[in-house]
C-alpha cells in the first residue's frame, strides 16, 4: 500500500491533475514570478496547451472568445500583482457578460501577504466586485476542492468568472490529490434552480395565449443555456406564430433569416423590432436583463405590455423594469416546459388580432430602416460589411468585434443563424475585446474562418497580440474600418455636444499593412468600392494572419437609434431625422 508522503505531490502539479479531470484542453496565460512552479509543471505534461499572449488583459479575452464559441469554461494563468491587476477589465467584461472563466493568479508567499511584498496585491479585495466568486487557497489541502468548487461556479446558474489566487508556497507544498466526486460537485450555499416552476409556467402559458400583440424578447442567457436552448426558442417561436427579437447578446440564438425575425433591439436596433416591444401587450423575456441600451427612457418603456421574465438569475427580475410574472429558471428548461404546455393544451390564439398586428409590423419594416447612400468614390462602412457577409455566409465562420460604431453596424449587416457564432463585448464595452476574443475562438476552431470587425481606434488597444498570432499561427482575419475617429465618441459629440471633436480624432495612426508586415502578418488596404470584392476575397484565402485597412467614410454616423434619454420608440432613422425634444442633462448623462 502506497504511504501518504509517497503519493502526495506538490500544489503546482495537483492543480495541472484538478484542470485536467476538470477536461481543461487549453490555458491563456503569461508567466511570472510566482507562478513559476505551475508553468514547471506544465512543462513536464502534455495534455493541456498553453497558449502564451503578449499581456493579461488579452489571456482573459482570449478565454472569454474560447469559452463563448465553444460552452465550455475558459481558463486564464497570470501572475501576482501587475499579471492579476492587468486582468481585472477581462474580469470585468465576462461578469457583466455572463461568461464562464477560472482565473488563477499567483500571489506572494502567505507569510508575506499583508507586508506590501514585491508585485503583492489585494487580488481578493481587488476582484471581489468584479467576480462572480473568489478564492485566496491559504493550504495546499484546499486546492483541488477549491479548483472543482470554482469550475462548478462558473458553469452554473448565470455563468461568469471565479478566480482562484495562489500564494507561492501554497504551490510548493505536498499534499495527496483529491480528484473530483463522481457525482457533480455541489456548493453548499450555490446551487441555482433550474427547473421553473410549473404553476408559472402555466401562467405564463395563459397570457400568451390571450396576447393579441406579443413579441418575444430573448437575450443571451439563451446562448448560454446551450444550442438546444435556441432550437427550443425557434420551435416555441414558430409553433405560436409569434414576432422575435434578439439582444445584441442574444444575436444568434434565433436564426436571422426567418420570416419571424425583427433583428436585433435596443439603442441602435431595428425600427421595427422597437416598435413592437413598445406596442406590445405581452412581452416574453427569454434570458435578457431589461438593460438600459434596451428600454431607453424607463419611465417610457413599453408602457402598455404585460411582461413575462424567465432568467435563472433571480436577482435579475425587477431589477430595472417591473415584470408581471417572474419565472426563474434555466432557458432550456423553461423552454421545454412551455413548448410541452402549449403543445398539450393547443391554446386558441386570437389569429385575427395576431394577422393585425403582424399587418403593422410589417409597415415599420417597410420603413427598412438599415438603409444607406451608397457612394461609388468612398466605402460607406455599412457596405463594407455587406460585401463582407456576402463572402462569408456559406462559410464555416465566426465573427468577434471590437467596440464602437463598427460593433454596431456589425451587429445589424451581418446576420447569425446559429448560436455562439458571434462574440462582442456588450456590457462593458470594452475597447480591445475583438483580437484576442478571436484568437480565442480560432484556438478553439482551428479550421473555421474567424473575423474580427475592428476599429482603427479600438484595434490599437491589443494589437501587440499579433504576436501571439504569428507564433501559433492562428489565421486570424481582422477587418478594420478605418474612419481616422473614435467613431462613437465623434457621432456622441456631433449629436450632443454641437460637433465639438475634443480628443476623438485619430492622430499619428500607423500604417496598418506594415504594422502587419513586422509581426509576419499579411497587410492589405482598401479606398476603392470598386476594389472591394477582390481585397475581402484576398483576405480569406490567406492562410495565415491578415489586418484589412477598409478606410470608410469618415463622417457617417450609426443609424438607426435611440437617443440618449429618449422612450425607445422615439428613433432616429438617418442624419436628416431631428429628435423631437432637446437631449436632457439627464439624457446626456446616460451616454
Amino acid at each position: 500500500m502506497t504511504k501518504p508522503e509517497e503519493s502526495a505531490t506538490t500544489g503546482a502539479d495537483l492543480l495541472v491533475k484538478a484542470l485536467i479531470d476538470e477536461e481543461v484542453e487549453v490555458v491563456f496565460g503569461y508567466p511570472g514570478g510566482a507562478v513559476l512552479p505551475i508553468y514547471d509543471s506544465l512543462f513536464k505534461q502534455n495534455r493541456l496547451r498553453h497558449i502564451l499572449v503578449r499581456h493579461e488583459q488579452a489571456a482573459v479575452h482570449a478565454a472569454e472568445g474560447y469559452a463563448r464559441s465553444t460552452g465550455k469554461v475558459g481558463v486564464v494563468l497570470v501572475t501576482s500583482g501587475p499579471g492579476a491587476t492587468n486582468a481585472v477589465t477581462g474580469l470585468t467584461d465576462a461578469l457583466m457578460d455572463s461568461i464562464p472563466i477560472v482565473c488563477l493568479t499567483g500571489q506572494v508567499p502567505t507569510h508575506l501577504i499583508g507586508n506590501d511584498a514585491f508585485q503583492e496585491a489585494d487580488t481578493t479585495g481587488i476582484t471581489r466586485p468584479c467576480t462572480k466568486h473568489n478564492y485566496l487557497v491559504k493550504s495546499v489541502s484546499d486546492l483541488a476542492r477549491s479548483v472543482h468548487e470554482a469550475f462548478y461556479v462558473a458553469r452554473s446558474g448565470r455563468p461568469g468568472p471565479v478566480v482562484i489566487d495562489l500564494p507561492k508556497d501554497v504551490l510548493m507544498n505536498k499534499h495527496e490529490y483529491v480528484p473530483p466526486p463522481k457525482v457533480a460537485v455541489t456548493h453548499k450555499s450555490y446551487r441555482p434552480q433550474i427547473k421553473p416552476d410549473p404553476k408559472k409556467i402555466e401562467q405564463a402559458v395563459e397570457m400568451m395565449a390571450a396576447a393579441k400583440r406579443p413579441v418575444f424578447y430573448a437575450g443571451g442567457g439563451v446562448i448560454n443555456s446551450g444550442p438546444k436552448a435556441s432550437k427550443l426558442l425557434t420551435q416555441l417561436v414558430h409553433l405560436t406564430g409569434f414576432p422575435v427579437t434578439n439582444t445584441l447578446m442574444g444575436l444568434g440564438a434565433f436564426p436571422a433569416s426567418d420570416k419571424q425575425f425583427l433583428g436585433m433591439l435596443g439603442m441602435h436596433g431595428t425600427y421595427e423590432a422597437n416598435l413592437a416591444m413598445h406596442g406590445c401587450d405581452v412581452m416574453i423575456n427569454i434570458g435578457a436583463r431589461f438593460d438600459d441600451r434596451i428600454t431607453g427612457n424607463l419611465s417610457k418603456f413599453s408602457p402598455g405590455s404585460k411582461k413575462i421574465h424567465a432568467d435563472i438569475d433571480p436577482s435579475s427580475i425587477n431589477k430595472n423594469v417591473h415584470v408581471d410574472l417572474a419565472i426563474v429558471g434555466d432557458a432550456t428548461a423553461v423552454l421545454e416546459e412551455m413548448i410541452k404546455l402549449w403543445k398539450a393544451r393547443q391554446p386558441k390564439v386570437d389569429q385575427k388580432a395576431l394577422k393585425a398586428w403582424w399587418a403593422e409590423i410589417e409597415t415599420w419594416r417597410a420603413r427598412n430602416c438599415l438603409a444607406y447612400k451608397p457612394n461609388k468614390q468612398v466605402i460607406k462602412p455599412q457596405y463594407a460589411l455587406e460585401r463582407l457577409y456576402h463572402h462569408i455566409k456559406d462559410k464555416d465562420h465566426y465573427i468577434t468585434t471590437e467596440v464602437g460604431q463598427h460593433q454596431m453596424w456589425a451587429a445589424q449587416f451581418l446576420k447569425f443563424e446559429q448560436p455562439n457564432r458571434w462574440m462582442t463585448s456588450g456590457g462593458l464595452g470594452t475597447m480591445g475585446y475583438g483580437f484576442p476574443a478571436a484568437l480565442g475562438v480560432q484556438i478553439a476552431h482551428p479550421e473555421a474562418l474567424v473575423i474580427d470587425v475592428a476599429g482603427e481606434a479600438s484595434i490599437l488597444m491589443n494589437i501587440q497580440e499579433l504576436s501571439t498570432a504569428a507564433q501559433y499561427r492562428l489565421p486570424v482575419k481582422i477587418f478594420v474600418l478605418n474612419n481616422h475617429y473614435m467613431g462613437m465618441v465623434r457621432q456622441w459629440q456631433e449629436l450632443l455636444h454641437g460637433g465639438r471633436y475634443s480628443e476623438s480624432y485619430s492622430e499619428s495612426l500607423p500604417d496598418f499593412v506594415k504594422v502587419a508586415e513586422a509581426f509576419g502578418a499579411k497587410g492589405l488596404r482598401c479606398e476603392d468600392p470598386a476594389k472591394l470584392d477582390d481585397t475581402i476575397k484576398e483576405m480569406i484565402d490567406l492562410k495565415h494572419p491578415v489586418i484589412v485597412d477598409v478606410i470608410v467614410d469618415e463622417k457617417e454616423n450609426c443609424f438607426p437609434m435611440i437617443p440618449s434619454g429618449a422612450a425607445h420608440n422615439e428613433m432616429l432613422l438617418g442624419p436628416e431625422d431631428r429628435q423631437s425634444t432637446t437631449v436632457s442633462e439627464e439624457g446626456m448623462v446616460l451616454v
